[in-house]
């Protein structure tokens, strides 16, 4: 059986949405959605159900890790994820652009409600890649690319498919190693090694 994939994004790609994303009328709000899927693997269901508690520390500062609980999760693969630097820094900017943090207030909301649905976060992603042009790809792209970076570059920190797996929230590795996508030319290079 096909199944048709959202295609994973190059940084180069990353960078086109994001120049993209600087121009729209809510641009610290949709690069922090961007970010949530690329640099931290979430779902748009994830997207739209994070909580400001999820974070942040005791004290109310941006953590270094989302944790993510099951009800927010796709069924029960909630987890802990590490806070990539470029994702701190636009989770702060959004902190001092919304004003007072309410722990228990969704991060990601609109002008008219106090949360997002993740068929909302769905339907900017699909705007915001036809705008630029990247057909194929899809609210599920930032989560693919996620997996497939952190698989190319586990190795480089001791880690293993096991560590991305965890990263992922997936139950079984076979899951995981679906959302990894073939680097053709890393092939030739191990081959001409």
């Amino acid at each position: 059986m096909l199944t048709k994939k959202s295609k994973v994004i190059s940084n180069r790609q990353a960078n086109v949405i994001l120049a993209y994303l600087a121009t729209t009328k809510h641009p610290i709000r949709n690069r922090l959605i961007f970010l949530l899927s690329v640099k931290a693997g979430l779902r748009a269901k994830e997207i739209s159900e994070l909580r400001w508690s999820m974070v942040t520390d005791a004290e109310g500062w941006i953590d270094d890790e989302i944790r993510l609980p099951d009800s927010a999760s796709k069924g029960q693969s909630g987890g802990v994820i590490p806070i990539a630097r470029s994702l701190r820094e636009a989770l702060s900017d959004w902190a001092r652009k919304v004003g007072t943090i309410e722990p228990d207030r969704c991060i990601i909301h609109t002008q008219r409600c106090n949360r997002t649905s993740p068929q909302v976060v769905v339907n900017m992603f699909w705007h915001w890649y036809r705008a630029v042009g990247f057909d194929g790809c899809s609210s599920h792209s930032g989560r693919r690319t996620f997996i497939t970076n952190a698989a190319r570059n586990i190795g480089q920190f001791g880690g293993s498919l096991r560590d991305v797996q965890a990263l992922a929230r997936h139950r079984s590795l076979s899951m995981t190693q679906s959302y990894i996508e073939v680097d053709s030319e890393a092939i030739r290079k191990v081959v001409d090694a």
